[in-house]
């Protein structure tokens, strides 16, 4: 099995602080899939401080034979987005993908070929927008070797020919624990621990600090399966808020999020946020 991408390391443990929670929103999620194949994503949600609405409908089609995936995406901000994925063809592991933006409003527009490839022990992945000008190139690699991650990701500006990013990640995964440590341009520094404690418990720890200021984020999470259809999501930070989530699977292919956002330090002047999700599949 190929690492993850660069992008993907530390995965669990932010999936820890991040998933079960809809701060702020009230959010609908619609999957189904015809006979025929096609997969249908309808989501939407709408703030409630701002009462703003967003809503997006996302259409995939595979074509197995040909290992050939093709994607569109509309959301309410009027943009349109293509993916055409061809996987495992020309070589095994390797993905070559090329997408495309369209503002119809703004006329903005731009596009994006993507080449992924991943072995045993090597993962690497690249992108370059379209762009006459001068295009972006973006590149990463993670190498694995018994449970040890090494991953540098850069991006090259060919309009000032400079390096624009570069960043190096270290991290060490087993089956139930995984530890990841990155520094950003020189001056972000990060780490996170992810511990499956049990069948039912998942723990995670985050923390981060920037060269040139003495404040340090940290941050705690966990998540406790009650049963089956269940289960309970908390977590705290330095700056003393809370977070609780409660999720509970109503039946098959409906699921129910409530989550809530606590400020600790100003607990009786209000302002704390509470979240619900519905998720339906069919």
């Amino acid at each position: 099995m190929a690492p993850p991408s660069y992008s993907d390391l530390g995965k669990q443990a932010r999936d820890v602080f991040s998933k079960g929670y809809n701060f702020g929103l009230w959010k609908l999620d619609l999957k189904t899939k015809t006979s025929s194949g096609i997969e249908f994503n309808t989501a939407g949600h709408s703030n409630q401080e701002s009462g703003k609405v967003f809503g997006s409908l996302e259409t995939k089609y595979k074509v197995k034979d040909y290992g050939l995936t093709l994607t569109e995406k509309w959301n309410t901000d009027n943009s349109l987005y293509t993916e055409v994925a061809v996987q495992d063809q020309l070589l095994e592991g390797l993905k070559l993908s090329l997408e495309g933006n369209f503002a119809p409003q703004s006329g903005n527009k731009n596009g994006k070929f993507k080449v992924a490839y991943g072995h045993e022990n090597v993962k690497a992945d690249s992108d370059v927008n379209i762009d006459l000008k001068g295009p972006l190139i973006n590149a990463s690699a993670v190498l694995g070797y018994q449970g040890w991650l090494a991953g540098y990701q850069t991006a090259f500006d060919t309009q000032q020919s400079k390096l624009t990013t570069n960043n190096f990640a270290l991290g060490y995964t087993t089956k139930d624990f995984v530890l990841h440590t990155a520094v950003n341009d020189g001056q972000e520094f990060s780490g996170s621990i992810f511990q499956r404690t049990s069948d039912k418990l998942d723990v995670g720890v985050q923390l981060s600090w920037a060269s040139g200021t003495s404040n340090t984020k940290f941050a705690i999470g966990a998540k406790y399966q009650l049963d089956d259809d269940a289960s309970v999501r908390a977590k705290v930070n330095n700056a003393s808020q809370v977070g609780l989530g409660y999720q509970q699977k109503l039946r098959d292919g409906v699921t129910l999020t409530l989550s809530t956002l606590v400020d600790g330090k100003n607990f009786n002047a209000g302002g704390h946020k509470i979240g619900v999700g519905l998720e339906l599949e069919a």
